[in-house]
């Protein structure tokens, strides 16, 4: 098959598997994923995992595990959601996304179930549905020795929740997706705690007592053992370097000190632990059961990134593009900034889907931006500029927002603002307010990604 003839092969399957319903429309329901990996001869059952939820950090956290992981000599598959700049991020072998052959031809591989499963049940399977199982058959196929694979949405019911990990990490819960999910952190707790299964680890951050309660709880009502940031592991020292943080971790079976994680935040540190402690605890459960190398586990931290989390995509002035889209989230992401950056004057470029929580995701913006400029992002369920506008200047004041319909020009706009009146080389542009926001930026400032 020629260049052009296997591109335009990609676009066809990317385009009809986008073409199924959203991962935003969601139904509770798992029958649809087990009776086409069924059908497939259940390849989920080929590889141990670890399976991660939660409300923020779940990828970051997934990418540490994935690296830590390889760092010891395995192959690793890695599941996370949603992608940046192209749908093949999701499904990565190895620390590199699968390709475009690779992933045209898991789909033709399943692509004749998939129409027995569509036939076989009320409703067809949707968008993650079927990347999720297109996952599971390429981690079986290549063969890998562990999948990291984190939730799209809750746990319970999430289309990933038919395996069964040695390890379920949960990391800090907060209220989010509330159309879908309980509105209480205990409620979301609940429904997360749903990955944690018989005989595992159960990995948690630090959460809301509320949240610590129910996941404390439900790990106990199905016989999983219990790890607790802040107790049984945990960042013991932090302090800011150059291009990151210098941390310290005291983990399951063993301490690491001097460890630099390329990664801006406290909430990254935290990762970080946790990353640790879920790997700890994946080794115990096996038959390599003791500490890790620690010159193992400094490399592998040391090489991580976590692309849209507080990524610095262009210089002079500085643009950071991160992904942050809920309240909890967006605080972090302040506090962050705040602490490695001694920005003159920063300008926020920011759109947020209309189903958000947008005054509570504002709200840690405002004492850190000197101005901002609202916008829309290239999701169809991005919020309109104007009605963005309207929620900013309560918080604001009229005359520090902006509007401006496109990305693109918004991001224009908020460099003149920057560099209107800030200091040179001291002034800095964040644009952040989604997952879609900040791929869009990236995609805008460093070029298309096939």
């Amino acid at each position: 098959m020629s260049e052009a003839s296997a591109e335009r092969r990609y676009a066809e399957v990317t385009a009809e598997i986008l073409a199924r319903a959203p991962e935003s429309d969601i139904d509770p329901r798992l029958d649809r994923v087990r009776t086409l990996l069924d059908l497939l001869g259940d390849p989920h059952r080929n590889f141990r995992a670890i399976h991660v939820t939660g409300t923020n950090g779940k990828t970051s956290t997934a990418r540490m595990i994935d690296a830590l992981m390889r760092g010891r000599g395995l192959r690793v598959g890695r599941y996370t959601s949603p992608h940046l700049r192209t749908v093949r991020e999701r499904i990565v072998i190895d620390g590199e996304p699968i390709s475009q052959e690779r992933f045209v031809a898991a789909y033709d591989d399943i692509r004749p179930y998939v129409e027995m499963a569509d036939s076989m049940n009320d409703a067809p399977l949707s968008f993650f549905e079927i990347l999720t199982v297109m996952a599971y058959a390429v981690f079986a196929d290549a063969p890998v020795d562990v999948a990291v694979v984190e939730v799209g949405m809750g746990g319970r019911w999430d289309a990933t929740n038919v395996i069964d990990g040695d390890v379920a990490v949960v990391t800090p819960i907060g209220i989010d997706h509330t159309e879908y999910l309980p509105d209480t952190v205990e409620g979301i707790a609940e429904e997360k705690a749903g990955i944690i299964k018989p005989d595992s680890v159960a990995v948690l951050a630090q959460q809301p007592l509320p949240a610590a309660e129910a996941l404390v709880r439900n790990a106990a009502e199905v016989g999983a053992r219990v790890a607790r940031e802040g107790l049984e592991f945990g960042v013991t020292s932090r302090e800011i370097a150059v291009g990151g943080q210098q941390i310290a971790v005291k983990g399951l079976t063993g301490n690491y000190e001097n460890l630099f994680l390329p990664l801006f935040g406290a909430h990254q540190a935290g990762n970080a632990a946790v990353a640790l402690a879920a790997v700890e605890a994946f080794a115990s459960s096996g038959d390599d059961a003791g500490g890790l190398d620690p010159a193992i586990v400094a490399e592998a931290l040391a090489g991580v990134d976590s692309p849209g989390r507080m990524e610095v995509v262009r210089t002079s002035p500085t643009i950071i593009a991160d992904a942050a889209h809920n309240p909890a989230g967006m605080t972090a992401t302040a506090a962050a900034v705040e602490e490695a950056f001694t920005f003159s004057r920063l300008v926020g470029v920011v759109a947020i889907m209309a189903d958000k929580d947008v005054e509570g995701i504002l709200e840690p913006l405002e004492p850190l931006l000197d101005e901002i400029v609202v916008t829309r992002n290239s999701s169809p369920r991005s919020l309109e500029p104007e009605r963005l506008s309207n929620v900013a200047q309560h918080i604001f004041g009229e005359e520090r927002v902006h509007v401006e319909p496109r990305l693109d020009d918004a991001i224009d706009r908020a460099v003149g603002l920057a560099e209107e009146g800030g200091e040179f080389g001291g002034t800095g542009v964040l644009v952040t307010g989604s997952v879609v926001t900040a791929g869009d930026a990236v995609h805008l400032l460093r070029g298309a990604q096939e």
